[in-house]
């Protein structure tokens, strides 16, 4: 008898090994965005403030550190009676004071600044004595951005060395001059800013690692409406830091002349993004691949034309969005070998860095790892002390504090 084949049905196996793995594929995928999820808020909340104001006081008031209840600003009566040794009720201030009789105007604009422009970007008034020409402001121990690189190779803040931590704090700083072009008082520009060493010391780095304003003496307002712009001073600015705009347009053969000098607007402040953010990024692990992603928005700020530059908002949005993306891409091994150099083929291998060129700002420049790039932050070699918050050409601060 002729035996017939045998036929085995297998049509069950390639449509259930496809739906098997396509579920865990899928809790794969849901039991990591919500892993990422939970550490994005741990994150955003540890690094990152929310834009809300918590602990802010009404106007004329104050309160810091674990105290509750706000305080009045302090009078010329309080200071003189209850500041003691850069010390009120046991917690040290800064006491400031006008040496300069000259820059009388300069001290009366930089308190009214600052009374009216309290908010997390600013550092705290406590108290002021327009008399004595005297303000009372928070003590940061860390003192200015110009002690950054200094204070991150402290063993206690190495821990901080990281480039998410320094893209936070190049967040900090966008954050600042978005706030100060969108202030209750209007556009504001910062005007102390023809260096990268003087931007660095308009501002504090406090003891969580986050950025405040601290000089607002040099504000001046753009009002568009009433066809109203600014000059940064009377005198002629040069060199590659400062916008195309705020340097003499006639070149070398006409004398400068502040009366022909053409004003300009807030995008001056755009402009010099990129190289403080440099600065900020420096070169750990990772930064490089963050200056990548930043390119783009970077080359934008440089445009000649200020019209064609970004909004500090449109360059806040970016850096936000790019930290987002850098986080998960973080949860990928490729990407995170590059962030973190962990990958085992690099060892031993030179990396290129990628930096920031003032000079060529539409062009990403290459650096080998055995040759130095150029590095902005040699500005801003300065020793750290315990209380560089003030211009030292304009305040005095009390003995006390430094020691």
């Amino acid at each position: 008898m002729e035996k017939k084949p045998h036929f085995v049905r297998r049509e069950f196996l390639p449509r259930e090994v496809p739906s098997v793995s396509l579920a865990l594929l899928l809790a794969a995928v849901l039991l990591l965005n919500a892993l990422l999820y939970l550490y994005l808020n741990k994150f955003s909340i540890s690094l990152g403030r929310v834009e809300t104001d918590h602990g802010l006081c009404p106007f004329g008031y104050f309160k810091f550190g674990a105290v509750k209840n706000c305080s009045p600003w302090l009078s010329c009566e309080a200071i003189n009676t209850e500041v003691f040794l850069s010390e009120w009720k046991e917690k040290k201030v800064v006491l400031s004071q006008l040496t300069n009789s000259e820059l009388k105007e300069d001290f009366l604009h930089g308190l009214k600044m600052l009374k009216a422009l309290q908010s997390k970007h600013v550092v705290r008034l406590l108290g002021y004595c327009e008399q004595q020409f005297t303000i009372l402001t928070e003590y940061h121990p860390l003192g200015s951005l110009r002690g950054l690189n200094e204070t991150l190779h402290i063993p206690k803040y190495k821990g901080m060395n990281t480039w998410h931590r320094r893209l936070m704090l190049a967040i900090d700083y966008v954050s600042v001059i978005r706030y100060l072009h969108s202030s209750p008082l209007g556009t504001l520009v910062m005007c102390d800013s023809n260096d990268l060493d003087k931007v660095l010391s308009q501002y504090l780095l406090t003891s969580d690692f986050h950025v405040l304003v601290n000089d607002l003496d040099a504000l001046p307002l753009v009002n568009r409406s009433a066809g109203r712009l600014v000059k940064c001073g009377h005198r002629e600015l040069r060199g590659e830091f400062v916008a195309p705009e705020q340097r003499w347009p006639y070149g070398e053969d006409v004398p400068f002349e502040d009366d022909l000098m053409p004003p300009y607007d807030e995008k001056t402040d755009i402009w010099k993004i990129p190289d403080v953010s440099n600065f900020f990024l420096g070169h750990v692990e990772g930064s490089d691949i963050v200056r990548l992603h930043l390119f783009d928005i970077h080359a934008a700020c440089k445009k000649k034309d200020p019209a064609e530059r970004p909004s500090a908002q449109e360059v806040l949005d970016t850096y936000r969005k790019v930290l987002t993306l850098l986080i998960q891409e973080a949860a990928m091994p490729g990407t995170r070998e590059m962030l973190y150099g962990k990958h085992q083929k690099m060892k031993g291998r030179k990396r290129p860095v990628h930096s920031w060129k003032p000079a060529s700002p539409s062009l990403l420049t290459h650096y080998p790892a055995s040759s130095k790039p150029m590095d902005t932050t040699s500005l801003a070699k300065t020793t750290a002390t315990v209380m560089p918050n003030l211009n030292s050409s304009c305040w005095f601060v009390s003995q006390a504090q430094k020691h």
